[in-house]
């Protein structure tokens, strides 16, 4: 299977301007390469320097604030070698992508699974024989937080020079001192022009290509997943043995942080491919939010309720864990049949839905709008499960500090802005198809609430 390139037409070589509006453009874009890795920082102080609460910034904090050394360099180093040994060399099936934004079909060679597993049989391998501990991690979080972010900059940076630099087969679009050809036949020379200071600083924060490739290395799927969900599970998991070795036992709230979360990951490699029709890789350019999200974000702050669980053993009876456990496999539920819906009625043909035949809209462009199952309830109803399974992780701290809720506060207003910004990009595409969609299908993301 090739990568199949669009066909040029008119309108592809006109040298239309990007979209810089989402995020709050350029200054939205600046304040969030600013404070994203700043509230990391704040938020490990706060849970290993304070037990989790919340402190007012102030110079003493500035002594509380970890850096980078030679050891937490090394780690991340042999970890990312590691997790790309995985990837390239372990066997995988290849899949045929859906055309993504830019109308090219990708080819992906998928192996997310076996990599998890050879991953947590050589983390448990290294605890065993006592050449890692959670304790020792616990102690390099610290560092290996700012050297991530360090990392982080440095990738958007490469992926930033990537994106201008490179341009794959089938991107037509003009560069300078090349001839754009306009929709109404006419013609001109792309000039140069000044530097505009404020583009360079989206397009590094946005990214300037969709999907960057070293030879087979899709660089977008490598660093969501195995960096990304690996990191993220392994790093609760080393938090479980740091408060086996600290206390001598796991108590219960750890037990159901650990086993909610790594049966999301698990779940997320056994549908790997279903990543494959998502809005982030078919649409989302690479650059710093989505570099900074898979290498800082999702490890150190998605295990944030592990976190603080080392130092802070809340009471979980076992009522309030019996529900626990029904709400988060209710969102798994909901989460993981409304994907499997979607992608499988994009990619298999006569498949049925709830045991019937699926409704849609036919659009004028040709391509069709699910509203059946849970996409005819809410147009977002995986946003919700994904909601119910957050907050299931998050109320096993108890309530003594926000911090372990950081996970629910933020995600909710994210998937609502994702939410927003799907419905405008929709609207955009579909026109009048979309509206007759929305009049079909009126709730955005809670059936029946919003």
């Amino acid at each position: 299977m090739t990568e199949q390139p669009p066909r040029p037409t008119p309108a592809s070589t006109a040298s239309a301007q990007p979209d810089r509006s989402a995020f709050g453009g350029p200054i939205g874009g600046v304040a969030m390469m600013i404070c994203l890795p700043l509230l990391s920082v704040y938020l490990w102080v706060c849970i290993h320097r304070f037990d989790g609460a919340l402190v007012l910034p102030d110079l003493d904090l500035l002594a509380q604030l970890p850096a980078p050394n030679l050891s937490s360099l090394l780690y991340l180093s042999g970890w990312f070698a590691f997790q790309l040994a995985l990837d390239l060399y372990l066997p995988g099936r290849v899949y045929l992508n859906q055309p993504q934004r830019d109308g090219r079909r990708l080819t992906y060679r998928l192996n997310g699974l076996a990599s998890l597993c050879v991953t947590l049989l050589a983390l448990g391998v290294l605890l065993a024989t006592g050449l890692v501990s959670g304790a020792s991690t616990l102690a390099q979080l610290g560092p290996l937080l700012i050297t991530a972010i360090i990392v982080a900059y440095l990738l958007s940076l490469f992926l930033y020079v990537y994106g201008k630099r490179y341009r794959p087969e089938g991107d037509v679009r003009p560069q300078v001192g090349q001839l754009a050809v306009q929709p109404d036949g006419s013609a001109s020379v792309v000039a140069s022009g000044p530097v505009n200071l404020a583009h360079v600083a989206y397009d590094y924060f946005m990214g300037t290509a969709l999907n960057p490739r070293i030879g087979r290395l899709d660089l977008k799927m490598f660093c969501e997943s195995k960096i990304g969900m690996t990191s993220w599970i392994v790093l609760t998991l080393l938090m479980a043995h740091a408060e086996y070795q600290i206390s001598g036992a796991l108590s219960l709230a750890m037990l159901l942080v650990c086993l909610f979360q790594l049966v999301y990951v698990v779940d997320f490699f056994w549908f790997e491919e279903a990543m494959l029709s998502t809005w982030d890789i078919n649409n989302e350019n690479y650059g710093f939010m989505l570099a900074f999200g898979f290498t800082v974000w999702m490890p150190f702050n998605f295990s944030l309720q592990a976190q603080y669980l080392v130092h802070n053993t809340p009471h979980v009876p076992g009522w309030l864990a019996a529900l626990l456990v029904l709400l988060n496999f209710a969102g798994y539920f909901v989460f993981r049949t409304s994907n499997l819906q979607k992608h499988r009625f994009r990619t298999v043909p006569g498949a049925k839905i709830w045991g019937r035949e699926p409704s849609f809209i036919q659009t004028q462009r040709g391509t069709r709008l699910l509203t059946a199952g849970w996409w005819g309830i809410a147009r977002h109803s995986n946003y919700f499960g994904d909601l119910l399974m957050a907050l299931a992780w998050c109320i096993p701290c108890g309530f003594s500090h926000i911090t372990p809720y950081f996970y629910f506060i933020y995600f909710a207003p994210l998937l609502i802005d994702r939410e927003r910004r799907d419905d405008r990009h929709c609207a955009r595409k579909y026109g009048g198809d979309w509206v007759r969609y929305c009049t079909a299908v009126k709730y955005r993301i809670v059936p029946f609430l919003y």
